[in-house]
């Protein structure tokens, strides 16, 4: 009897809310109030998505270790790790220089997270990948990794 009652709730919970959502009446105030950088995000070249970034003069850093394959024979999938022995790493972002969209993400961590991600990136050729953190202190640092692309998975 008590699954039925909650099984009952769940679906009148749903019906209640979903022509408030579908009107627009609801909707989730953390999300809408998220900033995102539209200018870095959008940028057609790797110079001014570090500009709209805030990062056009980041120091080189041997702290933000770029785990990732020296030849992805794949463009279409190739998985990195990026991990910062930063003290007090606020953010990550990553660019890829030749990318039509150099910015491809941008990961802000709270206080005692590990500054660490995982991501998939697409790349139609060899290009350098940039790891960016933003410290604490408000400085950034900035490392860098070289992918080889093969094409068509052939190693050409």
């Amino acid at each position: 009897m008590n699954e039925l009652r909650r099984k009952l709730l769940q679906g009148s919970t749903a019906a209640l809310f979903a022509p408030w959502i579908g009107a627009g009446l609801l909707v989730p105030r953390r999300v809408i109030a998220a900033e995102w950088n539209r200018a870095a995000f959008t940028a057609r070249n790797v110079n001014e998505a570090l500009k709209a970034w805030g990062a056009a003069n980041a120091a080189e850093s041997r702290d933000i270790v770029i785990n990732a394959p020296e030849i992805a024979e794949n463009g279409a999938k190739v998985e990195i790790d990026i991990t910062s022995q930063i003290p007090a790493s606020r953010s990550i972002a990553i660019f890829v220089d030749r990318n039509p969209m150099p910015l491809c993400a941008a990961i802000t961590f709270s206080g005692g997270a590990l500054p660490y991600c995982r991501a998939q990136l697409k790349l139609a050729e060899s290009t350098r990948i940039r790891a960016v953190v933003k410290a604490g202190d408000g400085k950034t640092y900035v490392a860098f990794r070289e992918i080889k692309v093969t094409l068509g998975g052939c190693g050409g």
